[in-house]
Formats: structure tokens, C-alpha cells, sequence
């Protein structure tokens, strides 16, 4: 931060996001945020050299009638939402938790920018992985462009639900109920659905009506009775023979 003229008492309150809400020294921009009327104090050098939403909205040539200085006002933000970019802009780093993360506070654009990274790699291997919502990891199921295959996702899934039953003090079957909706058994082979049922057995993680209803497509030779986003391959689902059966259009 010092190339942006910030003076080293600056630097060292923004350890704590608190010091925010309080006038910075050289401070020359404030927002008032949220319902609560927050008043956050901030430097118009750093805001605009970090963000182009911030330049757009501090330049001297804004066409806003309210002063690069401001107060801005931000009646539809969450504080905690605000000062956690905030943070990120002076920080290169930021902390979340579930009250202020993208999906409670419906950020669409940042949805898309979280899921698109995660289908971009190998995600269930990041220590993250474990760290997500049920909410979270549902819609991260419902990608068609995830780069793993079922059986990792089913035994990410699994890891992720131990987990979170010990930290939640919930049986597994409970915290897992929405994430396991998502899983695409159908796309199993019939192999790999008996070392499934054998693992069920000691976990009870997935419901016995998902795994018939995975026999019954591979019985019956189509998704019959199944979700059809539930048979539908994934960027990175490895071909099996009883792929083709589960296509739309297949008899």
C-alpha cells in the first residue's frame, strides 16, 4: 500500500475491519450503508485505483450529484457485505463467513465468477471444499461443467458430509440430504453402485430410493423415472457403456 501514499498508521488499522467505521487518517470519501445507516470512512486513492465501479462512481467527471467526497449512500447493502470488499480492496485478501457470503445475499455476478473457478479445476481436492454450506455445494452439483467424475464427486460429497456432521452435531443423512439430491448416480456403472451401496451401508449418506432408482435406469436401459439432469454426463465424467442408454433420445 505504501506506493499509494498511504501513511503506515493506515495500513496497520486496517487489520481490523472495525477501524473502518471510524474516520482514517487522510480518510476523504464515506459511505453510509444499509438499513442501519453505517457510516464506512475510506480512501478515494485506493478505492479507485482497485476497483473500476469505485473510479466510475469517485471521479470528478461522475455525472452523480453527489460529491466524489461524498457521503455515498448504500441503503440496499448489507455492512457486513460492504466492509468485506472493503477489506479485499485495501487487503488482497478477505474473510467470509455465512452471513456475508455470495449466495445468502443472492450476488449473482459473484456466484457465477466462484462457480465458474470451481468448474475450471479439480475443486473437490481444495481443503475449501469441505467448508461449504449445503446450500452452497448443491448448486455447485446442479454444474454440468464440473472437471470430475461421479464416483470423486460422490466420495468428495461423502468426506464433506463427516465432516460437517461432527462440526453441525447432525447425523449424516441429515446434513447431506440437499448435496446428495444432486449426485448422479445413474451415470455409475453397475460396479461401482455395488462398492456404493457396500459404503452406504455404514453412513446411510444416500437415500436407498436414489440408489434403486440408479439400478432401475441401468435395468430398464434408459433414465426412466429419473430426473433427467441426473443422467446427464459432466465435462469431466468418465465414459462408461451405459452412457448411451441415458441419452434423451435413446430407445
Amino acid at each position: 500500500l505504501a506506493p499509494l501514499g498511504l501513511p503506515g498508521k493506515a495500513v496497520s488499522l486496517l487489520s481490523s475491519t472495525v477501524s473502518l467505521m471510524s474516520p482514517l487518517p487522510r480518510s476523504d470519501v464515506m459511505f453510509v450503508v444499509g438499513q442501519e445507516q453505517q457510516k464506512v470512512f475510506a480512501h478515494r486513492c485506493v478505492l479507485a485505483c482497485r476497483c473500476q465501479v469505485f473510479r466510475g462512481m469517485l471521479s470528478q467527471d461522475s455525472s452523480s450529484s453527489v460529491p466524489p467526497q461524498g457521503p455515498f449512500i448504500l441503503g440496499n447493502v448489507q455492512p457486513e457485505v460492504f466492509l468485506a470488499v472493503i477489506e479485499f480492496l485495501y487487503t488482497n485478501s478477505v474473510t467470509l463467513n455465512s452471513h456475508i457470503a455470495a449466495v445468502t445475499y443472492g450476488q449473482v455476478d459473484l456466484q457465477q465468477h466462484c462457480l465458474a473457478f470451481i468448474e475450471g479445476c479439480t475443486a473437490v481436492r481444495w481443503q475449501g471444499f469441505r467448508e461449504l454450506s449445503d446450500v452452497v455445494l448443491a448448486r455447485v452439483l446442479r454444474s454440468d461443467r464440473l472437471a470430475a467424475d461421479e464416483l470423486e464427486l460422490v466420495q468428495a460429497v461423502r468426506e464433506w458430509a463427516h465432516v460437517s456432521s461432527a462440526v453441525l452435531e447432525r447425523p449424516v443423512p441429515e446434513v447431506a440430504a440437499l448435496p446428495v439430491r444432486e449426485l448422479r448416480l445413474p451415470l455409475l456403472a453397475p460396479s461401482e453402485l455395488v462398492t456404493l451401496e457396500s459404503h452406504n451401508q455404514q453412513d446411510l449418506l444416500i437415500p436407498v430410493e436414489n440408489i434403486a432408482a440408479a439400478w432401475r435406469a441401468h435395468a430398464l436401459r434408459r433414465g426412466s423415472g429419473v430426473p433427467s439432469r441426473l443422467c446427464r454426463p459432466r465435462r469431466g465424467t468418465r465414459p462408461r457403456d451405459h452412457h448411451r442408454h441415458l441419452e434423451p433420445h435413446a430407445k
